[in-house]
């Protein structure tokens, strides 16, 4: 991963100064990642160099133009750059890493998946893990009148109480606790050294943090794998999941995929469709309890559609379909694209070489001045006055690489918003109630708030 340009011009050079003293640029981006790439953005104009310790240097941009260049870049000039820091959570076979054909085909045989008929029939399972959780589901703790409750932790709980059963079918009580104990350990495991620095992805006499984080890899690979044998021993596997569909998918030369890329396919569902769900509920509650409008708003409008409204007539509501945007244009689920080069490209006006590496900053994108006012304030209603093109609001990626799992994700958040707001009064504690919001950071294969933010239920 590196940025070797011939330039434009004699400006390149300046333009495209590589960032001294790497370390302590890699420690100011793991403090505070918004803050940094701001600072960087107004030191040094756009496009700017970022080096990440063991991956190599990018060229990044946070501009509507630049995510126009990289969204419509021929589909065959770009690849995830590997190493990733991803690649040990989901595997070499997941979607999010390859490329080309390979790309197209496995992409193809997952998208029916995801399409806006299918993720509908999970509408109420998302509204049902919802009320479990709040009944005390994951800690044997309702949430009533003076409960504490870790909006992080539920929303974790809550996420992957669906996921389970969207993926796998899981729905008993015993299969669904081991699961969660060990996506717990596995997710845990992946530290952000881990996450940040490869050469430390070695093991020693099965003492140090990546031989523990292999055992767990290797507990939850064991689980997913025992799931894909009952389904193909069984005479008529199940085809309401996920997993069952991709067990009956076929490539257009009749094969389907095989059992280890299944594997990491699904891990890869696992992960990512939990976690960042989770984190995005989580911001969604904050910001809505700063806001006291914008939280009467979304009450009014949850008041109107009435106590017998369905799950799914609740996902189509303005109101809280422009409050989710809103969140996730402030706490983007991808905040960085990165694409490496596979031939010469010309980004942001800059010759590059195939073998450079290009990205997006997706948090400076959604507070370009040209495109949004006030950008660093929580305003639902802008979304509802304009609609916003790919280029300028991307939250879950953009072109042919754009989140497979986009749709469910979204649909999944603005129930489990409504639900919430719907059955309960919160109100955060006074340490998050005022003051300035709590650090985004890198966690797995998501960002998310340095630490657990707590509400009480009033």
């Amino acid at each position: 991963m590196g940025v070797r340009t011939q330039g434009r011009g004699e400006d390149a050079h300046s333009v495209l100064r590589q960032p001294r003293l790497v370390p302590l640029h890699a420690l100011a981006a793991g403090v505070d990642f918004e803050r940094y790439f701001r600072w960087r953005r107004a030191r040094e104009g756009d496009p700017f160099v970022v080096r990440f310790p063991g991956f190599g240097s990018g060229l990044f941009t946070g501009t509507p133009e630049g995510a126009r260049e990289m969204f419509r870049a021929p589909v065959e000039s770009l690849e995830p750059p590997r190493p990733n820091p991803v690649e040990p959570l989901v595997g070499d076979a997941s979607l999010i890493l390859t490329s080309g054909q390979r790309h197209r085909r496995d992409r193809a045989l997952l998208a029916p998946a995801f399409h806006g008929a299918r993720i509908r029939e999970y509408a109420q399972l998302i509204r049902e893990s919802t009320v479990h959780e709040m009944s005390g589901g994951s800690n044997g703790s309702a949430w009533t009148p003076g409960t504490r409750i870790d909006a992080r932790a539920a929303a974790r709980a809550i996420t992957l109480r669906v996921i389970l059963e969207a993926v796998f079918g899981v729905d008993s009580r015993e299969r669904r606790a081991e699961y969660t104990a060990v996506v717990a350990e596995f997710l845990d495991a992946y530290t952000g050294p881990l996450m940040l620095v490869p050469t430390l992805r070695r093991g020693l006499f099965d003492r140090l943090p990546w031989d523990r984080f292999v055992r767990a890899r290797d507990r939850l690979d064991a689980l997913i794998l025992a799931d894909i044998a009952r389904r193909t021993t069984h005479s008529e596997p199940r085809t309401g999941d996920i997993l069952g569909l991709l067990l009956t998918a076929r490539y257009e030369d009749g094969g389907t995929m095989p059992e280890s890329d299944l594997c990491d396919q699904l891990r890869t569902l696992l992960v990512a469709g939990h976690e960042t769900t989770a984190t995005s509920l989580v911001w969604a509650l904050f910001h809505l309890h700063r806001e006291p409008e914008s939280l009467a708003a979304l009450r009014a409008e949850l008041r109107t559609a009435g106590s017998t409204a369905t799950a799914a007539e609740l996902a189509r509501l303005p109101y809280l379909d422009a409050v989710c945007q809103e969140t996730l244009r402030l706490h983007p689920t991808v905040p960085i694209v990165v694409r490496r080069l596979t031939e010469p490209f010309t980004f942001r006006g800059i010759e590059l070489a195939a073998g450079d590496t290009i990205g997006l900053a997706v948090p400076l994108l959604h507070s370009a001045p040209q495109t949004w006012t006030h950008p660093q304030r929580f305003q639902p209603d802008r979304f509802a006055d304009r609609r916003y093109t790919p280029f300028e609001y991307a939250p879950f990626g953009g072109g042919h690489r754009r989140c497979v799992g986009a749709g469910l994700a979204d649909y999944e958040l603005r129930i489990a918003l409504a639900t919430i707001l719907s059955l309960v009064q919160l109100r955060l504690t006074p340490r998050f109630a005022r003051g300035r919001a709590p650090l985004s950071v890198p966690h797995n294969i998501a960002t998310g708030p340095r630490r657990a933010i707590t509400f009480e239920v009033a």
